[in-house]
Formats: structure tokens, sequence, C-alpha cells
């Protein structure tokens, strides 16, 4: 196979590569500072905790119901397209719950807004796994680690203003501002997807050329199941990691973060450097052992409260091997999505929708639990669910494969235009 301007190619994907470590980047740090600096917002509009929730579970449902055709869009307009106008919109929406004026304001500004956060994540991780299509390798996971990297910068940025006494209110309008730009820079690097490419050849002169085959819908769904069940997981050591290590654990205010904090760490740092460790294992088997990883992790935890002395280590081990199992989870899914061929958008809004419906429901669900239950009882959900993705997660992404190559071992891959 052979594609015109060919000579550009490797300049051209390691530019296009660089612009899509850009959006997650950008992504991440405008939601970093968004969540960190929603203390002030709540305190400035008198919200609660109660009217604070709400505003984000708007925002979730915004981004859910556009999650569902961003995808479409992007099969019948390019990712590429979608992704440069919803990255600069997205920052930009962002500004009008910074500068609401009253509860009423901030929901209905709020449901704009995640509808924009649902358009820019569904078309920047489609781009993400057609450049991985290009690069013959895998390369998803570590941007999914320059969006963690970009979040902490954003949180990071923002506690430090605050400490110095900037206005939380144009701290916010200026990192919109300033997302908004970087969109915009790196959306001109961005390429278009491969089945678009202008491919020279005689197939596709007499129409001959083999199509990709059509998607199998049930596989896709159970792989959206995989996704749900890993992001309940992540929801629940996020949201209750440092609960679970102060009233649990009975530690100081000052170390119960400790355990959210490791696991943060541990995803970041096998998101950066988990792409060799997929191309030497096969999508398959990476996610099995990220699965087993993720329940191990949960188990020591859950044995953390009866092990005198030593529980608060224990825990933080625990809860280091279950980000470090379930960092790999979305990517490997969304490249075994990719790697299928053809327009992948609607499939991967499918997988994105279930995985961040798991994210939303995760961690309210395992508190209601707790209420009715325990605390540690209630973290018995995320340990059966990360077995789950070890359980389900492999036989679907050989389903979906069915005859193509391993997209963590691909070597058949034309080189962009």
């Amino acid at each position: 196979m052979s594609f015109r301007f060919a000579a550009r190619a490797e300049p051209a994907l390691a530019r296009a590569r660089f612009g899509v470590f850009g959006y997650f980047a950008t992504s991440g740090f405008i939601m970093g500072c968004w969540a960190a600096g929603l203390p002030a917002l709540e305190e400035r509009l008198e919200l609660g905790p109660a009217r604070l929730g709400n505003a984000l579970l708007l925002i979730a449902a915004g981004a859910l119901v556009s999650m569902l055709f961003t995808g479409r869009a992007c099969d019948r307009f390019t990712s590429r397209r979608i992704a440069r106008f919803a990255g600069p919109i997205s920052a930009l929406a962002l500004i009008g719950p910074a500068l609401a004026g009253s509860h009423g304001q901030l929901m209905t500004l709020a449901v704009i807004y995640g509808l924009t956060v649902g358009a820019i994540e569904v078309s920047m991780n489609v781009n993400s796994i057609e450049v991985e299509t290009y690069y013959k390798r895998p390369i998803v996971s570590s941007f999914h680690g320059l969006w963690s990297l970009g979040g902490a910068v954003g949180g990071g940025l923002t506690a430090l203003g605050n400490t110095v006494g900037l206005d939380p209110q144009k701290m916010l309008v200026g990192g919109a501002v300033l997302a908004a730009i970087g969109f915009v820079v790196f959306g001109r690097m961005l390429l278009p997807p491969p089945h678009l490419a202008s491919e020279v050849s005689a197939a596709d002169a007499d129409g001959t050329r083999p199509k990709p085959a059509g998607m199998r819908w049930g596989v896709i769904l159970l792989l959206g199941i995989v996704a749900f069940a890993g992001h309940i997981s992540e929801g629940a050591a996020i949201d209750w990691a440092a609960v679970h290590a102060r009233q649990i654990l009975d530690v100081g205010l000052g170390t119960a973060p400790i355990a959210y904090t490791v696991f943060s760490v541990a995803m970041t740092m096998v998101r950066l450097l988990g792409d060799p460790i997929r191309a030497r294992l096969g999508s398959a088997r990476t996610l099995f052992a990220a699965g087993v990883l993720a329940s191990a992790g949960f188990g020591l935890v859950l044995i953390s409260p009866t092990v005198d002395g030593w529980a608060m280590p224990v825990a933080s081990a625990g809860w280091f091997f279950a980000g470090a199992g379930l960092a790999t989870v979305i990517p490997v899914i969304f490249s075994a999505v990719g790697a299928h061929g053809g327009s992948v958008g609607k499939a991967l809004s499918t997988v994105t929708v279930f995985g961040s419906a798991g994210l939303l429901i995760g961690p309210a669900a395992i508190g209601h639990l707790a209420e009715a239950t325990s605390l540690p009882t209630a973290l018995i959900v995320p340990a059966l669910l990360a077995a789950l993705v070890a359980v389900s997660g492999p036989p679907a992404i050989r389903a979906l494969a069915a005859g193509r190559p391993d997209p963590a071992k691909r070597t058949d891959v034309p080189e962009p235009v």
C-alpha cells in the first residue's frame, strides 16, 4: 500500500502524536482547574453540598448525552474536525459556571458545559486511537497519563493561586482562556483518521479493496460493561480511599489523603509507562493482569484493618496496586475498539458512555451501600468488579479482534497522509 506524501509521514505523525498529547494534557488541565476551584465557587454562591452535587450531576448528565451523538459526528465529519471545534468551545464554556451569579444560573450553565465536555472526551479519544493505528504500536495509555498530569498541574496552580490570594473567579476564567488557546494550537497538529487517507491503489480504482468488517455490537456492549466495572472501581478509590483511611483505619486528617495520593500516583505512572507492557503482553493478557492486580489491591485494603500496627502501610500498598491495575483498563479497551477498523466513533462513544456512567454512579452507590452496611463491606463491590475485568475483558477483546491483528502488535498499518 502506498499513500500520497508518504515521505512526509514520519514528521507529520510525530506532530500528530504531539498534538494529541497536547489535547489530553489541556483537557486534564482545565478539569483540574475546575475541580480545585469548586470550594471557592461553593462558598461564593453559598450552595451547600446538595446543590453543588446537583450542579456536578448536571454536568455529568450533559456529558453523557453529548457522548451518544459525538461518536456518530466523528464518523461522519472525522474526529479531527469535531475535536478542533469541541476543544476551544469546551474550555470557553467553563467561563459560564465560573461567572455564574446565582444557583439557577449555575444549573443552566452546568448543563451547557457538560455537553461540551462529552464532545471533547469522545472526539479526542477517537483521534488518539486513530493516531495509534498509524503508529503500529501501543501509545494510547500515555495520552491518558498526560491527562492526569494536566489535571495535577491545573489543580496545583489553582491551589497555589488561592494560597497567595488571587481571585478564584479570575483564575478560572484565565485557565479557561489559556486552555482554549492550547486547544487551537494543538488542534492544528491533528491528523485525519486512517480510513480517510488518500490511498493510491488499483483496488480503489475498481472498488475491490476490502472493507472493514461490521462492528460486533454484542462484543462492544460487553466491553462497555467491562469499562463500567473498571470505572466504578476507579471512582470508589478516588472518593473513598481517604475516607476509608480516616474512618476505618483511624489515621489523622493529615495522613488520610495519602491513601488517595498513592492510588493517583500509581495510575498516572502506569499510564505514562504502560504502553511497552501492553506491547509485550498483548491487549487481552494486559487486561487480565490489570483486573487481577486491581482485585489484589482491593483485597489488601479490605484486610488492612486486621493488621495491627501496619494497617495504613498495607492499605496504601493496596491502593497502589489498585491504581496500577485500573490504569490500563480504559486505554486497552479504547485501543481494541479502534483496532477493529473502519468508523469507530459510534462504538467508542458507546463504551465511553458506559465507562463515564460507572465513574458517576460508582461513588454514590458505594456511599449508600456503606450507609446500609459498612464501608469495608461496600468496598467488596469494586473488588469483585475488578475481578470481572479480568474474567470478561480478555475474551471480549479476543472476540472483537476475531482474526484481526492485536492492536498492541500491529504491523500492517499504512503510513498516514
